[in-house]
């Protein structure tokens, strides 16, 4: 499927996501406050890392796998029952390690052990959690893009009614519950799209192991757990500090300058995932792969900037129309907030090369050095700069990011 299509296919998901999401913000905005918004963000970042480990971290590499053995359906069940038993045994694990742990971690993350009841719910509907994140990265290897669009809306869909629903009963805490349950609702619809596709039924994520595709697997195992790790963890600490230094407030106005940023990006963000990372596996040629990339950064770089532009000369009614008046110091934030985006999204067209073609090694380590400096320059610019700091670390840093990944690239010769 060409990169056009996928495009305007994906359009639809993201429109519908765009349309949610302005939803899902405002009734934040409205029934938790900036304040409300840094702790949701805390319970995010957690589920990140959780649902990666839960899942035995193998998603990417089962979409790599399954388009790489698009001729080869007899490899592909096999890669599905494998993966099918790493992922529920992983499930299993974690939720009953949850469940045990709950205000631990409540008292870790969310800073109140009270709301350990909050990861009960999620330990409860974590194996329903894995299943539909497995059964999106199938068809996202199938390149079953109708059905995948129509999960990713079902989810959309879902996660606004669960909140506006939980959150206008119950605050903050009904809104953290709604995160902990939306995607246990969903996978039925994934698992129905799934099974009306004619090439899948459910029979196909159970049976024997095979240690082959498992040791594959476990090349993007080791990169997932660490990007799920990393980039969540450095969140995590970067929001620690802000709150430490200037309040829960403040750490609410950054979280929300990143949230108008996954908005507006979600379109090139998703078409990356979607055709993007299923292409590079199945390129074989470093001068093919080289014209992949000149053709992706003509058509993301120049919708990137576009859009970030009109954010900024929009910035006043963005705020109004998304969050409410009290996140209006949000905006001395935001500029540099932009710039990073148009970094970040063209480093990430470079470091999804090392993702699609399992470059273990230098992925894990640019991941590993560049969220602890993120982190670090996080710590060093907001004395300088103040709340303003974070958002000019973040450019920074991907700058740095996007240069060590061409270095690398070039090195290798984009083999």
């Amino acid at each position: 499927m060409s990169l056009v299509r996928t495009s305007l296919l994906n359009a639809i998901a993201v429109g519908v996501r765009m349309l949610t999401m302005l939803g899902l913000s405002k009734l934040l905005a409205v029934y938790v406050g900036p304040a409300g918004y840094a702790v949701i963000g805390q319970f995010q970042n957690a589920v990140t890392m959780i649902l990666s480990f839960a899942s035995g971290a193998i998603n990417t590499g089962v979409t790599k796998y399954t388009a790489q053995y698009h001729e080869d359906t007899a490899m592909q069940h096999r890669l599905w029952r494998t993966a099918g038993l790493i992922s529920f045994c992983t499930a299993i694990t974690a939720s009953v390690l949850i469940a045990v742990f709950n205000r631990p971690l409540a008292l870790a993350v969310l800073k109140d052990a009270g709301l350990g009841s909050v990861f009960l719910w999620l330990a409860a509907c974590l194996s329903l959690f894995v299943l539909n994140t497995l059964l999106l990265a199938i068809l996202n290897g199938k390149k079953a893009v109708s059905s995948y669009v129509t999960a990713n809306i079902a989810t959309s869909i879902v996660t606004l009614l669960a909140t506006w629903a939980l959150a206008s009963a119950w605050g903050l805490y009904g809104a953290l519950v709604a995160l902990a349950i939306n995607q246990s609702v969903v996978a039925f619809v994934t698992l129905a799209l799934c099974l009306r596709s004619g090439w899948f039924n459910l029979s196909m994520l159970f049976g024997k192991l095979d240690p082959g595709i498992a040791r594959q697997l476990a090349a993007f195992a080791l990169m997932a757990i660490v990007t799920a790790v990393a980039v969540p963890l450095s969140q995590l600490l970067i929001r620690n500090h802000l709150v430490h230094d200037f309040g829960w407030d403040a750490a609410g106005y950054w979280q929300a300058v990143t949230r108008i940023s996954d908005m507006y990006l979600m379109l090139i963000t998703t078409t990356l995932t979607v055709y993007y990372l299923p292409r590079l596996s199945e390129i074989k040629d470093g001068a093919e792969l080289k014209k992949e990339i000149r053709r992706v950064y003509r058509f993301v770089l120049p919708i990137t900037v576009l859009g970030a532009a009109s954010v900024y000369l929009l910035r006043n009614w963005v705020i109004q129309l998304v969050f409410t008046a009290d996140f209006a110091p949000m905006l001395d934030l935001l500029a540099w907030q932009l710039t990073g985006d148009v970094i970040k999204i063209g480093s990430w067209v470079l470091g999804f090369v090392m993702l699609g073609r399992a470059m273990t090694k230098e992925y894990i380590i640019t991941e590993l050095v560049f969220s602890l400096s993120l982190v670090l320059l996080t710590y060093w610019l907001t004395p300088m700069f103040g709340l303003k700091g974070s958002v000019l670390a973040f450019a920074l840093n991907y700058l740095l990011y996007w240069i060590c990944i061409a270095a690398i690239l070039h090195k290798t010769d984009y083999q």
